[in-house]
């Protein structure tokens, strides 16, 4: 029984979203057996060292081939167990494409595919490593659920969720080690349904991920101006909570933020909700833009996509003239 404790907490926030995932999964497999660990040779990256030892029969490394790892974690599904494929998310959906499409959303087979260190936490890897895209590509495939936790709190509930949940999920973990918490206690995830994490009359910012922390700030920020801003935590893009868009569509601005690329992510699929609605506010997205950022630290990149509360501020504000 996995308990939300705030010592907990913080202790998930210290191992960052890999590190929870792996203790979950380590905690949950204790009371389902149908529960098997893949990793393509990223065992420890993946937060799964102690799941490895402890449950050797129940984790396989496939190496690094992550299309054959994608096979083998449908062939497992396919005969009753729920594999949770893991990877960093370029190789485990780009490089995996095909596999992805047919066995996942074609045949619907029951996998859990994680993308670790999604958007730019893996730094100094660079560009090769950065998941910048997977979004749009995820997206476009059918009947496969998409999770987004925005903190360590939400990476548990959202690894219960995908194990509870009756198809393919891709879990999409963000942020590094000593991550912010946004949620310090036990709270609610339905997936499917955002949660308002603050209501605002002028601002609707919809975030996902590692951005939900960073809105909260901006929010905080814009209220030093004088501007009230919503702040909805969008941590399931597929499927998409449409009636807690519907309710902003009244307000000036309506903004979203992701850790991914401005194309294919969730301004995307806001947009085109938005689209083909009657009242249409003007709305800004906030993502990495086109292009390949440099490689260095996590913070310092996040800096130069324009992802910091101070550049996420000042953008708003520019857009509300």
């Amino acid at each position: 029984m996995i308990e939300f404790k705030p010592a907990t907490i913080r202790s998930w926030s210290m191992l960052g979203s890999r590190g929870t995932f792996g203790m979950t999964l380590l905690e949950l497999a204790h009371d389902d057996a149908r529960i098997v660990a893949l990793s393509g040779d990223l065992c420890k990256s993946s937060g799964l060292d102690r799941f490895s030892t402890t449950y050797p029969d129940r984790f396989i490394n496939t190496g690094i081939a992550e299309q054959n790892l994608v096979g083998v974690a449908a062939g497992l599904a396919a005969s009753g167990f729920v594999p949770f494929a893991t990877s960093f998310p370029n190789f485990l959906t780009l490089r995996a494409a095909e596999q992805v499409r047919l066995n996942l959303g074609y045949m619907q087979e029951n996998v859990k595919l994680v993308g670790l260190a999604s958007g730019l936490a893996t730094g100094m890897f660079g560009a090769t490593h950065h998941g910048i895209e997977e979004l749009a590509m995820l997206r476009s495939v059918s009947n496969i659920a998409i999770f987004s936790p925005a903190d360590c709190t939400a990476t548990v509930k959202m690894t219960q969720a995908a194990l509870a949940y009756d198809g393919p999920v891709y879990l999409r973990l963000t942020g590094g080690m000593r991550a912010p918490i946004v949620y310090k206690e036990d709270f609610e995830l339905i997936p499917g349904k955002a949660i308002t994490l603050r209501d605002g009359n002028d601002v609707a910012i919809i975030a996902t991920g590692s951005m939900v922390h960073v809105a909260l700030t901006t929010a905080g920020h814009l209220a030093d101006r004088g501007i009230d801003a919503a702040v909805i935590d969008m941590h399931t893009l597929k499927p998409l909570d449409e009636a807690v868009i519907a309710a902003q569509l009244g307000k000036k601005l309506l903004v979203t933020m992701e850790e991914h690329s401005m194309i294919g992510g969730l301004g995307s699929a806001v947009a085109e909700y938005v689209g083909g609605q009657a009242q249409r506010p003007k709305q800004l997205t906030i993502g990495i833009p086109q292009g390949y950022p440099h490689a260095g630290d996590y913070g310092w990149m996040l800096e130069q996509s324009g992802l910091t509360a101070e550049q996420t501020t000042a953008r708003i504000m520019d857009a509300l003239q």
